[in-house]
C-alpha cells in the first residue's frame, strides 16, 4: 500500500508573512521621579506600525509616565525607547520637535486656543511646521471634513460641543498625517455617545495605516472596540491581550 507525501502537495514559494517594523520599543524602561516615585520598572514592550493599542491602568499606575516618555516629556532613568527610530535615550534636546512632527496629539482637556477659529486652530500646528498657505487650506479642510466638521470652520471653540471640540482636538492631530497618534484620555470630557464616536473614528484613521496608543479609564470602550489591551499596574506591564479580553 503506497502512502502520500502529503508535503510534496505544499507550495513552496508562497510569500513570508513579516510582522510590520516596531514604531514604538521600550527596553528595560524605568523611570524614577526625584520624589522618589517609581513609576515605570523594568518595561519590556514592542507596538508596531498599524495597530491600535489602548493603555489602561489605575490612577499611579505609570500610564501618563508612559505616556510622557514616548513624547520625550520626561528622559527615562534606565533602558531605552525608540519611537519612529528616534532612539530616545540618546537624543539631544534640539531633535525633540523632529520626533513630536511625526506624531499627533490628542489632549483630554482639548487645548483650543479660543480666540482664534477652528479653521486656524487645526491651521496652527502646520504653521510651526512652515508649510505654506495653500497647503494649509487644503489639508485642513481635508480634515475637518474626515471628523465631521467640515462647517464649523469658522466657528469659535467655545460655540462648540464638547464632542466638537475633541474633534477639533483630533483634527489639529491630523493634520501633518503623523505616523502615530497618541491619545490621552481623549473621552473624558465627553458624553458616552460622543465617547463611542470619537472611538470610532479613531478606529477609522487606524484602519487607513496610522498607529493609535490611546490611553483611558472607560473599560465599556475597550469591550466595544476589540484592539490590543496594555495593562500596567505599580509601573509594570501585568497584561498584553490582542484583543481586550484583560478586562
Amino acid at each position: 500500500m503506497r502512502t502520500i507525501n502529503e508535503a510534496a502537495f505544499l507550495p513552496t514559494d508562497l510569500p513570508v508573512q513579516t510582522p510590520p517594523e516596531p514604531i514604538i520599543e521600550f527596553k528595560g524602561v524605568s523611570k524614577t521621579y526625584v520624589t522618589g516615585t517609581h513609576a515605570l520598572r523594568d518595561v519590556n514592550v514592542t507596538i508596531r506600525r498599524g495597530e491600535f493599542v489602548f493603555v489602561v491602568g489605575a490612577s499611579g499606575a505609570g500610564k501618563s509616565t508612559f505616556m510622557k516618555l514616548i513624547m520625550r516629556e520626561e528622559k527615562a532613568n534606565t533602558g531605552d525607547i525608540i519611537v519612529n527610530r528616534f532612539s530616545l535615550s540618546r537624543m539631544p534636546k534640539k531633535q525633540i520637535p523632529m520626533l513630536r512632527r511625526t506624531m499627533g496629539i490628542v489632549f483630554q482637556d482639548f487645548r483650543l486656543i479660543e480666540s482664534m477659529t477652528v479653521f486656524d486652530n487645526v491651521a496652527f500646528a502646520m504653521h510651526v511646521t512652515g508649510a505654506g498657505n495653500r497647503e494649509i487650506r487644503k489639508e485642513v479642510s481635508r480634515v475637518l471634513s474626515q471628523v465631521g466638521l467640515g462647517n464649523k470652520a469658522r466657528s469659535k471653540p467655545l460655540e462648540l460641543s464638547g464632542g466638537e471640540q475633541q474633534r477639533v482636538g483630533l483634527a489639529r492631530a491630523l493634520v501633518n498625517r503623523p505616523d502615530l497618534i497618541i491619545a490621552d484620555e481623549p473621552t473624558g470630557n465627553v458624553d458616552p455617545n460622543m465617547s463611542y464616536e470619537i472611538v470610532a473614528l479613531l478606529s477609522e484613521i487606524n484602519q487607513r495605516g496610522t498607529t493609535i496608543l490611546m490611553v483611558t479609564h472607560d473599560h465599556n470602550l475597550v469591550r466595544d472596540f476589540h484592539h490590543r489591551v496594555i495593562m500596567l499596574e505599580d509601573g509594570q506591564i501585568v497584561a498584553d491581550n490582542a484583543e481586550g479580553a484583560v478586562l
